[in-house]
């Protein structure tokens, strides 16, 4: 019987609770912004991972100053990881901005105005 995930995706969603947890409680820059890890992508052989972040908030700015205090502190996060989990290696972490809350919202206006226009359109017809 095969198994359903790869030893990847199990260590990524553990790295993901433990990132999540250190950011929020070690992390005291008061410039990060409210910030979620969405997820964690290894690579096959362990050696990186790529660390995708939700920035909430409106602006664009506050994005990248977010991912720029995380990349200065990921060799913090490094070490922290490397104490609380037992691997051989430990990934070098690289921060990503995920944009598929935002995709998702703005897709969703626009589905909205679509929808109201298409009302607004049968009204005039009938």
């Amino acid at each position: 019987m095969a198994r359903e995930f790869t030893r990847a995706q199990r260590v990524g969603e553990q790295i993901q609770r433990e990132l999540a947890l250190l950011i929020q409680k070690e992390i005291k820059d008061p410039r990060l912004g409210m910030i979620t890890v969405s997820a964690v992508k290894l690579s096959s052989d362990l050696t990186h991972a790529k660390v995708y972040v939700t920035v909430f908030g409106n602006d664009a700015n506050a994005a990248t100053e977010s991912l720029k205090i995380l990349e200065r502190a990921a060799p913090f996060l490094r070490h922290a990881l490397g104490r609380q989990l037992v691997l051989r290696v430990m990934p070098h972490l690289h921060f990503v901005h995920d944009v598929a809350m935002e995709e998702g919202s703005r897709l969703h206006s626009l589905i909205e105005a679509s929808v109201a226009l298409d009302k607004k359109k049968s009204g005039k017809d009938s």
